[in-house]
């Protein structure tokens, strides 16, 4: 007995279908492109950045410029997940970004404040709002603003890579 052998190349390149049941591969997932949700999405992250980066920089008695990226890039990769490749989202980031990191800052210094005083951290940062800012400027150096520019810079790309 001999085996027969199939002719060589593709047996359905002449548009034969394949005998049985066939199944279409699914669509592709639709974009998200929703704008609003993108940005709640991007505050959310923001406020969630802004009290682990002050937790953090309030524990440590210092700031972190990781700390600062992770604030950044959380931000801009909720956005640019949830919003798609929307060109105003990198933008919006970052900015949402930069105010994460200053609050988170004054959230730092408050609870700095308030271990040393023994009082409530949300008592310092909501009663003390103003002190705590004067207590900032003081402080400010050419680190400071580095954080700022790495979380701007985070939040930005986060956002466009997200978005894919």
């Amino acid at each position: 007995m001999s085996q027969s052998v199939p002719p060589p190349g593709n047996p359905f390149a002449g548009g034969a279908v394949p005998p049985g049941p066939y199944t279409p591969p699914p669509p592709p997932a639709p974009v998200r492109e929703n704008l609003t949700l993108a940005l709640l999405a991007a505050v959310v992250a923001a406020v969630v950045g802004c009290a682990v980066y002050g937790g953090i920089a309030g524990a440590l008695e210092r700031e972190i410029g990781f700390a600062a990226i992770g604030v950044g890039f959380l931000v801009g990769f909720a956005a640019g997940k949830v919003g798609g490749p929307s060109p105003v989202l990198p933008v919006v980031s970052a900015v949402l970004s930069l105010g994460a990191v200053y609050v988170g800052q004054l959230l730092g210094i408050a609870i700095i404040v308030a271990k040393e005083l023994n009082v409530s951290t949300t008592d310092v940062f909501l009663d003390n709002f103003g002190l705590l800012t004067e207590a900032w400027n003081e402080g400010k150096d050419i680190m400071t603003f580095l954080f700022f520019a790495l979380a701007a810079f985070a939040a930005f790309s986060g956002a466009k890579k997200a978005a894919g």
